[in-house]
């Protein structure tokens, strides 16, 4: 199977669904999270032909973070994903694997994922959360829903408990850092401790420039 071939339909397809209003689902997250998934395919010895359309199509119908159907979303793109490649032509015998792929990169889902593919389709996906990439797409999501960068009397949850629908670091500590331990295969959970003491190494260099007593120290 040519995919590089498939790949040029695929990119030009989410090019019409990738948000240009959001740069946290823009053309370059989807190629990302194709890049990250394929590197984890060749390490994990997943079947190509599934992860890379499932890969390309995981966020076909975007659904925004605060909407009620946000759980929704990767069912939603798995059945668009597989109504496309059936007007496509892509082969029927991955369309099953692409599915389960599609619908089950996505947590807020909760669905139980069987397959190495799937594994590594939430991976890819999962690992544009964390890292530098993950700091720039927290922050753009952060102005788009209008959110605080943090708590002025306790920026990082030392003694209270992260709420992130008010306050952007807080959402390392809610979600992000754990996300990084669920990572389902090996060389995504070391791609993943990697990416999260970058972070630390950040959050490190923040408290030093908000907190006055640093400033006086210097």
């Amino acid at each position: 199977m040519d995919l590089a071939r498939w790949e040029e339909i695929f990119e030009k397809e989410i090019s019409g669904v990738a948000s240009v209003d959001d740069p946290a689902h823009d053309l370059l997250h989807f190629r990302r999270v194709v890049a990250m998934s394929k590197h984890l395919c060749s390490l994990e010895k997943g079947q190509f032909e599934t992860v890379v359309p499932a890969a390309w199509l995981h966020d076909y119908v975007i659904v925004p973070k605060d909407s009620p159907l946000r759980s929704q979303a990767s069912r939603l793109s798995a059945a668009k994903a597989i109504e496309f490649l059936k007007s496509i032509n892509y082969p029927a015998e991955f369309h099953e694997g692409i599915f389960h792929a599609i619908e089950g990169h996505s947590f807020s889902a909760n669905v139980t994922i069987s397959t190495i593919e799937a594994k590594i389709v939430q991976d890819g996906d999962s690992l544009d959360v964390l890292g530098a990439i993950g700091i720039a797409r927290c922050f753009a999501t952060a102005g788009l829903l209008k959110r605080a960068f943090y708590n002025l009397d306790d920026p990082f949850c030392e003694s209270r408990t992260p709420d992130d629908s008010q306050f952007t670091v807080d959402h390392f500590f809610k979600k992000l850092f754990k996300t990084a331990e669920t990572l389902k295969t090996q060389a995504g959970l070391l791609e993943g401790q990697h990416r999260v003491k970058m972070m630390k190494t950040y959050l490190a260099a923040l408290k030093a420039e908000i907190s006055p007593n640093s400033l006086r120290d210097r």
